[in-house]
């Protein structure tokens, strides 16, 4: 070809390509592909769309169109499906009477454009197969190391990675709810992807941002976004907090528990500050005496720990921090730490004595820093005999000695009170707990007879048999007395006699034996029959023998008054003749009895 076609050549070319531009009418434009949209995994529908071929298509070739690269997969003849060897066989098949190419296993890598084309080649249909895959729940990992407010550049703040997505999903860094978008020198945003073999992908981003202290409780988190034939989605990571690191501006100091402190209580006293991290902390007291400010030995974690507390415990204390970065010191306000107590309850007199029949009068007398309330129990039954400093008795009985508690309190502070218990010692002679008993027992067996007498001065016991005695102390002016004896015959006939003795008189119990020959012979401990109580004293016992001869009188000459009615009722009735007493009557009786 010469130069001069060359030229004519050039110049058909610019102007086919001029008239393409311009849109000449009567130029055919390629149109747009259609569009299919899948889920990886699913099935894809392709459909020909070739106009004169509706219904009628016997002669048909399929394509994939990928990177620019035209690649032959399938051929339709007759209506009979071939599928071409490569990465789509065995995964092709038609429907719809032949007009539908069935794809199935959508992978990423289906993503592209795919033609029929029929007979004359001049005709086809171009299908452009869109693929999705939502990716997992995004993934967030915080900068545990913290991040300084003193820090000139942005610093990492969290890493947010999106795993198994497809297309690359969108992220989005929210802080408290708002949306952060990229600012010089603030905040910045790096994100990176990368393809998995399977043609999914990971996407990471990195959020860096300066920090203040009002950033110390701010949640941060990722939303990743993306598409899916339904429509556009998104997924939440969870909030994280980053340790943001300032230097405190305040000190001050706590006390718990809060209120009203009483000895006994455990107390804590610790120092906080407003800055992150906490600085190193001393706890000072001031002491009473010196006036000077004293530190206090805390634990581990700089709390000063009073278990329990005392009174010696209130005072004035404050905290002093210094903060390890800055070397800055700081000291809180000195607060005033109040131990409520109540302390050295005294009664008096210390050992009260008294006779039968008079009078005695106990005090009480308490120390402490609040308001007092004072009241008297008894202490066998806890019941309360008299508020005030002062119990007054009068008219003793011997059953009123014993114990007397005086329980000191202070009304404003719940649960704090002091007790200090007396006993009250009735003179008179000893007072048995029981004036006799009878006990079942088994010959040759081993058991514990008791005694329990009460009296003041305190009694002595003694028994009057033979065998291993052991006193125990039940109340200041009270004993029991346990023997240790062999059941023997001459046991059993004399019985046992517990004698109870002081400078003021003596008295018994006596103890009767009896075998226990009616029980199963399987019972090998002894059994005591229910006894009669007594209140003891010999004097008492004879005080009982002439009431029992005086209700026997009184008891006869009832009886008597009652037959001396009665003979005169019946003396009344035989004079008015309303009885058959007499002679005709006496016959009668005599007429029946023959009959």
């Amino acid at each position: 070809m010469g130069r001069s076609g060359l030229i004519c050549a050039f110049l058909l070319a610019v102007c086919c390509c001029s008239r393409r531009a311009a849109g000449v009418p009567g130029e055919a434009e390629q149109p747009e592909p259609e569009l299919v949209e899948v889920e990886v995994g699913h099935t894809a529908l392709l459909k020909c769309g070739l106009s004169h071929a509706q219904g009628n298509l016997s002669h048909v070739d399929w394509f994939s169109v990928h990177k620019e690269k035209r690649m032959l997969i399938f051929r339709v003849r007759q209506g009979q499906g071939q599928s071409e060897p490569g990465e789509y066989h065995n995964r092709l098949s038609l429907q719809d009477k032949g007009t539908t190419l069935v794809l199935t296993g959508v992978t990423p890598h289906d993503d592209r454009i795919f033609t029929c084309q029929g007979k004359r080649r001049a005709q086809e249909h171009r299908i452009r197969l869109r693929v999705y895959k939502a990716p997992e729940e995004p993934s967030i990992q915080v900068n545990t190391l913290g991040i300084s407010v003193n820090s000139e550049e942005p610093v990492e703040v969290a890493t947010c990675v999106g795993r198994n997505g497809y297309p690359v999903p969108q992220v989005t860094w929210y802080k408290n709810g708002q949306s952060l978008k990229e600012e010089k020198n603030r905040v910045h945003i790096q994100s990176s992807q990368t393809e998995e073999s399977n043609g999914l992908f990971t996407l990471r981003s990195v959020l860096q941002a300066q920090v203040s202290k009002e950033d110390k409780d701010a949640q941060f988190y990722c939303e990743l976004s993306y598409r899916l034939p339904s429509g556009n989605h998104m997924k939440e990571s969870k909030e994280v907090t980053v340790p943001v690191f300032y230097p405190a501006e305040r000190v001050w100091l706590e006390v718990e528990p809060e209120g009203m402190l009483k000895e006994g209580d455990r107390v804590e006293i610790r120092c906080l500050a407003d800055g992150n991290p906490q600085p190193h902390f001393s706890i000072i007291k001031q002491n009473l005496h010196t006036r000077e400010m004293e530190e206090e030995r805390t634990d581990d974690n700089g709390v000063l720990v009073l278990d329990p507390a005392q009174k010696e415990h209130s005072g004035r204390y404050e905290c002093q921090g210094l903060d390890l970065e800055t070397t800055t010191s700081l000291q809180s306000d000195q607060q005033e730490l109040v131990v409520n107590y109540v302390s050295d309850v005294r009664v008096s007199p210390a050992a009260p004595e008294s006779q039968e029949g008079s009078s005695l009068t106990l005090n009480c007398e308490a120390e402490s820093n609040q308001d007092l309330q004072f009241q008297w129990l008894r202490e066998k039954t806890g019941k309360l005999l008299a508020k005030g400093q002062a119990l007054q008795l009068h008219n003793l009985k011997r059953e009123e000695g014993g114990g007397y508690r005086c329980l000191a309190s202070v009304p404003s502070v719940p649960g704090l009170n002091r007790s200090q218990l007396v006993n009250v010692a009735i003179f008179g002679p000893p007072w048995m707990a029981l004036r006799e008993k009878k006990m079942w027992v088994k010959e040759n067996s081993v058991l514990n007879l008791s005694c329990e007498a009460s009296g003041h001065p305190r009694p002595s016991i003694v028994w009057s048999i033979q065998g291993t005695a052991n006193e125990q102390d039940q109340e200041p002016q009270s004993v029991l007395s346990v023997l240790n004896v062999l059941v023997t015959p001459e046991l059993l006939e004399t019985g046992a006699e517990c004698v109870a003795s002081n400078s003021l008189g003596r008295n018994t119990t006596i103890i009767f034996l009896e075998l226990d020959s009616n029980r199963t012979s399987n019972l090998s401990t002894s059994t005591v029959s229910p006894p009669a109580r007594a209140n003891g004293t010999s004097t008492e016992k004879k005080l009982t023998e002439p009431e029992s001869k005086g209700v026997v009188i009184v008891a006869v000459t009832v009886c008597v008054l009652v037959l001396a009615l009665l003979g005169a009722v019946l003396y009344f009735f035989y004079k008015k003749g309303k009885l058959p007493c007499g002679r005709s009557g006496k016959q009668e009786m005599e007429r029946n009895t023959s009959i």
